[in-house]
């Protein structure tokens, strides 16, 4: 029956307790056997648990009966960290209603303020629920006025609660039974279903999650994917439990799996549309958004030889997080590997981390940096795409460089404002609003280049703000700079991996300290290695790092001066030859260390 089931999300800034309530609530439905209990339970990967922050989207059904009724909830548990907004668009994408989680204790933050406006575009009814109340910390009530301005709701609407101690979790199901509608499909109707995600399995192919909008799908169906056009047939079908749970037909409304032998990772998109294979639908389902990376590196094997077996990993991954985007590319200092497109740098660390542990890939990262449009004197009116520094025009053709610019939301406490302030004009930030939503907390916000917060700048502003700052952040399109590409030389040669492209104001700063941060990471060889930093022919630094040194002279004793020179000037010969045919090994933490460079 449509009627009895609820599909919802829980959405929040990271850190509010998303993941212990969906634990309350799995819980106190009795949809976990107390042997299987633990904190966090629905973040399944290893390096969720560790780092504490939730990385993926989780579905999860639970039952719950009330007034005799019994109800069928399809929960999504979503990440609460901006590098993956994605994710929780794809469960938005999915669900009729969404529980919004505000800390009682930290109030309203940046990302809280994100993830509301996507659930509104999608016309979700939210429920406010105030969570970690029994904290001796927490403010209830003015958190409670800030939610009130924030949604225009009721005080009454704004549901209290306590993850930890399960305080008010019954509340929170029967408003989701109360408020959140049911889903709005007929069962009568043709099969339209949503893919929001997908996980490879080694032994069965492909396992697709789908959500059905309308008609039903049975174990057997001849099926087809609308993007390829390609039929299967529906090997298994079924809802996602704690475990996976067969059924004979997922009905509309419902959330499942389905599998169907696929082994290839391209044949399945996030965001396509099932049907029955002689169904007349030809429209996919909207509501999906391509994803935009922000942040671009290039990812390489360690050794040449483990090419392909990358590219599979990145196939397999990209089947698990939809917004990885690669494509292949070479260089001459690492030979070939993929230009990969993040949605930021907590995104990039994840998935360089998920290549070593599930596909046992060791791999090299080149400096991250965004995308720019060149344009050339030739054709001033088309732009060339340049994602790799590598491709900047030569600067003696080039009439202009276009970067990507973002409008930036910092939510802090009013003692931090002016730390914060500085930050930003340090970023080249232009501030274009404040605003007080309390005494004690403002809202700041900002123009700046999308460059200028890749490497260290969530990181400093945590640290200036002593942990109390959020921060948020869209696109808002392309503003021509000054920019120039720095290039580091290693023994005279150019090393294409550690170019960046740059501000002209800050390249003889970086280029200086790009050149005494490697000094101290590339160890010393035979021979002496320069190190410079260019900007076209012109050299604005360097660095030498000495050869070992064997003292060809300690055999003499007194005697002529001259023939200590000749064994001196013999050695010189010897290492001058060797500089001429030695390589420099780079170390991969060289190619990170212009991320710790405050720029």
């Amino acid at each position: 029956m449509t009627k009895n089931i609820r599909n919802f999300c829980i959405i929040a800034h990271i850190d509010h307790g998303k993941s212990t309530l969906a634990d309350r609530l799995l819980d106190s439905t009795g949809s976990v056997k107390e042997r299987d209990r633990q904190a966090q339970l629905l973040d399944d990967m290893d390096l969720e648990r560790e780092r504490g922050i939730t990385i993926k989207s989780h579905a999860v059904q639970i039952e719950h009966t009330k007034d005799g009724v019994g109800y069928v909830l399809n929960l999504i548990d979503t990440p609460g960290h901006v590098d993956f907004s994605y994710e929780v668009s794809r469960a938005i994408a999915a669900c009729e209603g969404a529980l919004l989680v505000v800390d009682a204790a930290q109030s309203i933050q940046a990302q809280t303020i994100s993830n509301l406006y996507l659930a509104l575009e999608n016309d979700l009814e939210i429920i406010p629920v105030l969570n970690k109340i029994d904290l001796p910390s927490a403010n209830t009530e003015v958190v409670a006025d800030e939610v009130v301005s924030l949604l225009g709701c009721k005080h009454e609407d704004i549901l209290l609660a306590s993850a930890k101690t399960g305080q008010g979790v019954g509340d929170i199901l029967d408003a989701i039974i109360k408020r959140v509608p049911a889903p709005k499909g007929q069962e009568k109707n043709e099969l339209q279903a949503l893919i929001f995600d997908s996980v490879f399995n080694p032994y069965r192919g492909i396992e697709t999650y789908f959500k059905v909008v309308s008609g039903s799908l049975s174990k057997g169906d001849k099926i087809k994917f609308l993007s390829t056009e390609k039929t299967y047939h529906a090997e298994e079908v079924g809802i996602l439990k704690l475990q996976q749970v067969p059924k004979k037909t997922i009905s509309c409304g419902d959330v499942g799996y389905l599998i169907t032998g696929i082994k290839d990772a391209k044949e399945v998109k996030v965001g396509d549309t099932i049907t029955l294979a002689e169904s007349s639908i030809s429209k996919p389902i909207e509501g999906f958004e391509d994803v935009k990376p922000m942040v671009f590196a290039g990812i390489y094997p360690v050794d040449s030889d483990d090419y392909e077996a990358l590219r599979s990993s990145m196939e397999k991954l990209q089947l698990n997080d939809a917004s990885l985007v690669f494509y292949p590319e070479s260089s001459a200092a690492l030979g070939f590997g993929f230009r990969c497109g993040f949605l930021g740098m907590l995104h990039l660390e994840i998935i360089q981390e998920r290549l070593q542990r599930e596909f046992n890939m060791s791999v090299i990262t080149t400096v991250p940096n965004v995308s720019y449009l060149a344009y050339t004197k030739k054709d001033p009116s088309v732009p060339v795409l340049v994602n790799n520094p590598a491709d900047l025009p030569d600067p003696s053709r080039l009439d202009r460089v276009e970067e990507p610019f973002i409008k930036a939301s910092i939510i802090t406490k009013s003692e931090f404002v002016g730390n914060a302030l500085s930050l930003c004009i340090e970023k080249r930030g232009v501030v274009t609003n404040q605003r007080y939503l309390s005494t004690e907390r403002v809202e700041l916000s900002f123009d700046m280049p999308l460059a200028e917060i890749v490497f260290d700048f969530y990181d400093r502003l945590k640290s200036i703000s002593k942990g109390y700052a959020s921060f948020d952040y869209s696109p808002s399109g392309m503003v021509s700079s000054k920019l120039i590409r720095l290039d580091i030389l290693l023994n005279g040669r150019p090393v294409d991996a550690l170019s960046s492209l740059i501000h002209f104001e800050n390249a003889r700063q970086l280029g200086k300290k790009m050149c005494e941060k490697l000094k101290e990471l590339i160890p010393r060889q035979q021979f002496d290695i320069p190190i410079q930093a260019a900007i076209g022919a012109k050299i604005i630094s360097r660095e030498t790092i000495k050869a070992y040194r064997k003292d060809v002279t300690a055999k003499l004793y007194g005697g002529d001066v001259t023939r200590k020179r000749k064994l001196l000037e013999k050695q010189k010969k010897g290492k001058k030859k060797m500089r001429m045919v030695g390589s420099v090994e780079i170390p991969q933490k060289a190619f990170m260390a212009v991320l710790q460079i405050n720029n």
